[in-house]
């Protein structure tokens, strides 16, 4: 029999990405005449990956892995400097909250400001505006500035406008993973109903026991490389590695 075969999400092809750190205040003299000290770092180096339709992918690796900028690239907040990146389908990030919401404005705006942000039209956010306020939980608070809320309400307000954009693929990072135990149970059970749907769900996180319940591929960032890419199998692997670093405490 035939395997079938698998629909693809996202295709990153050798991607890398450079930033130049400054160690000084930038001059218009020291830039003309290369003056300032300037450091070239590569955060990501050469990476490739084939993501899939329906899978959900855990993201883990130290601080400084590469782990964010490759979903910044993926969720377009960011571009490579090199390399190659496709995605099917509408992809929707809860990685920089921050991008598509503006302090000063409700929570009720914000709801259409950042609706429009990651591709939903404003009669669909007004066809949604009362299930994503109910499945936020911020009651009354909808008609507040979002500069009174705190970072637990701003991520359910985020988390609440994704759900409801009809993403083909889903980026979230742990803080999805913290906070109000009832949200964060809602949060699951409907991260588990998208999954059902096929739509893809990539998780980064420090979390492993939350990486290990909830993802079925992990993919493990190491210097802006990839280390490895597997089953569960690969935490275990990443846990002797930080062991052996005496970074253990990133797995609590």
């Amino acid at each position: 029999m035939k395997k079938k075969k698998k629909s693809k999400a996202i295709v990153i092809n050798k991607i890398s990405k450079e930033y130049v750190l400054h160690h000084q205040k930038p001059t218009f003299f020291g830039t003309i005449f290369g003056l300032e000290k300037r450091q070239r770092f590569f955060a990501l180096k050469d990476v490739s990956l084939k993501i899939y339709k329906g899978e959900k992918i855990g993201i883990i690796g130290s601080n400084g892995s590469g782990k964010t900028t490759l979903l910044k690239i993926a969720a377009g907040i960011t571009t490579q400097t090199s390399g190659k990146i496709k995605a099917y389908g509408k992809v929707v990030s809860l990685i920089e909250l921050g991008a598509g919401f503006h302090p000063e404005l409700t929570g009720r705006e914000n709801i259409f400001l950042n609706g429009l942000v990651i591709g939903m039209d404003k009669d669909e956010i007004k066809k949604k505006y009362d299930s994503i306020v109910e499945f936020s939980g911020l009651g009354d608070f909808i008609h507040s500035p979002l500069y009174t809320y705190s970072s637990g309400m701003s991520l359910r307000l985020g988390f609440s406008i994704a759900v409801h954009s009809n993403p083909d693929v889903l980026i979230l990072d742990e803080e999805i993973a913290v906070g109000d135990e009832k949200f964060r149970k809602k949060s699951m059970k409907k991260i588990n109903e998208f999954s059902r749907k096929g739509i893809t769900i990539i998780l980064v996180s420090h979390w492993l026991d939350y990486i290990r319940k909830n993802c079925n591929r992990i993919v493990w960032l190491e210097k802006g490389n990839i280390k490895a890419d597997g089953g569960e199998e690969i935490i275990d692997e990443y846990v002797d590695f930080l062991k052996k670093a005496g970074k253990y405490y990133y797995v609590i």
